[in-house]
């Protein structure tokens, strides 16, 4: 009996040490992955900020002479069929892929959160109307429905941060309007309520700061899925008409050379790719810090 009690401990001792490990080196793991993505973050963000900082030569110089050149010192990701820099269009084009991206999430998060929180918050004949309405968007494919409304709208700027927002309004509105159907009939609610508070004053200074989680870390993610999105209406020819492409648009630039020029579609779709990963993996990082959950683990 004592050596059963005594494997036991020791086995007890052991998946504790295991634990313990685990927590020690996972966090470290996963932190310097977050690092890193906040870097590749703001080394793009300084491209679209100030590209003429960071980009050897002018997106729009052309060189006859050095068409279709490989990747080098002089010339980091190569030149395209007119001569010109590929990294330089590369930063050059992130300020309007970005651009775009960030007012889509803007616009959708804003619009999608106040219908959702009117809905969840009202309730009856309102609520139900809006999540019909929410539900029959959400049949049509987030992409599919972007790229109707783009293609009708016309390419421009407006118009694509217009059709990338309204694809992404009805999940914000979704899950906004869960969230305040969590928390209006909470004891604090309910007490203020009984006391004759004003649904205004609910609304505002109790109900929204505490719903404001899940809409950061939704943001956070739908950022990248504006990214891709915008760069896949752009590789349609749906995007915004410019000397300066962005990244979807050398994409389709490139795609009928790349047997002769690899490098012309290949880095584009690699700064495509970093962004939606790193903004992916600052939002997971974000969803776990906002949990009181996983942060009590």
């Amino acid at each position: 009996m004592k050596e059963v009690i005594s494997e036991w401990k020791d086995e007890k001792r052991f998946i504790i040490a295991k634990k313990k490990l685990v927590n020690i080196r996972f966090p470290k793991f996963k932190n310097f992955f977050l690092w890193l993505s906040i870097l590749v973050i703001m080394f793009l963000t300084s491209c679209a900020i100030v590209p003429e900082w960071i980009a050897p030569y002018s997106p729009t110089a052309m060189r006859s002479d050095q068409i279709l050149l490989a990747p080098s010192l002089q010339h980091l990701f190569g030149t395209d069929y007119f001569g010109r820099d590929v990294f330089s269009l590369v930063v050059h084009g992130s300020r309007p892929a970005l651009l775009i991206g960030v007012c889509a999430v803007l616009v959708s998060s804003l619009v999608g959160s106040a219908i959702g929180m009117i809905a969840g918050y009202v309730g009856g004949i309102v609520d139900v109307i809006v999540m019909r309405i929410v539900e029959m968007m959400q049949s049509i494919p987030g992409v599919l429905l972007a790229l109707a409304l783009a293609a009708a709208m016309g390419p421009s700027f407006r118009n694509l941060v217009i059709a990338i927002a309204i694809s992404a309004v009805p999940s914000y509105a979704r899950v906004m309007r869960g969230q305040v159907l969590s928390i209006k009939n909470r004891p604090f609610i309910l007490a203020s309520r009984s006391i004759g508070t004003a649904n205004s004053v609910i609304f505002f200074k109790h109900i929204l700061p505490h719903s404001y989680s899940p809409l950061l870390v939704m943001a956070s993610n739908g950022l990248g899925t504006a990214i891709l999105t915008s760069s896949g209406l752009s590789f349609l020819g749906l995007g915004v008409v410019s000397d300066i492409p962005d990244w979807g648009m050398l994409l389709s630039q490139g795609r009928n050379y790349i047997a002769a020029g690899w490098w012309i579609a290949t880095f584009p779709g690699l700064a495509i790719a970093l962004f939606v990963l790193a903004v992916n993996i600052i939002g997971d990082s974000l969803r776990d810090y906002l949990d009181p959950k996983k942060r009590m683990v």
